[in-house]
């Protein structure tokens, strides 16, 4: 069945309805029942992933700063939380506050990132498709499987459970 979803998914033109058919048998309550599956699916890709080689989040998604995050990269900036603010971040068209830079500005030749002992929380957990974080971040998904290939593979391998 997957390879069904995967070839429709080929055959599609358009990156949204490409995502739509791949997302499309994801029901939530279904996937409540295979937690445990979906996490060891996670594990298992990061496990053969090596994000580093990629990068495509840090170059294509700026990240959502909250103000405990603001508090924390501004410590260890060793400026005020107002400078941090003031030269990294901005309010974006849904008002959250993320980087206000794509490429991030953190993000260092090589992909390593020169905050990652205290990058914010949203980097810390993407592509948020651990545990229960996928069951909840099903339209984030919709979203972040646009950039991140080791999502697309996780989503690939649930997508069977969903058929079960």
């Amino acid at each position: 069945m997957t390879r069904d979803i995967i070839n429709k998914w080929k055959n599609v033109r358009n990156n949204s309805q490409r995502i739509k058919i791949l997302m499309k048998p994801f029901v939530k309550q279904k996937l409540k029942n295979h937690i445990p599956a979906i996490e060891s699916i996670h594990t298992d890709v990061f496990k053969s992933f090596d994000c580093l080689q990629c990068a495509n989040c840090c170059t294509s998604i700026p990240p959502i700063v909250s103000s405990r995050d603001s508090k924390r990269i501004a410590a260890h900036l060793g400026v005020s939380k107002k400078q941090f603010s003031e030269k990294y971040l901005t309010t974006d068209n849904d008002g959250d506050t993320v980087i206000n830079a794509s490429p991030c500005p953190f993000l260092e030749d090589d992909n390593r990132c020169k905050i990652y002992e205290v990058r914010p929380s949203a980097c810390r957990q993407y592509p948020h498709s651990g545990d229960y974080q996928f069951i909840e971040n099903l339209n984030l998904h919709q979203q972040n499987i646009r950039y991140c290939p080791a999502l697309f593979e996780i989503i690939k391998r649930i997508s069977i459970l969903s058929k079960q």
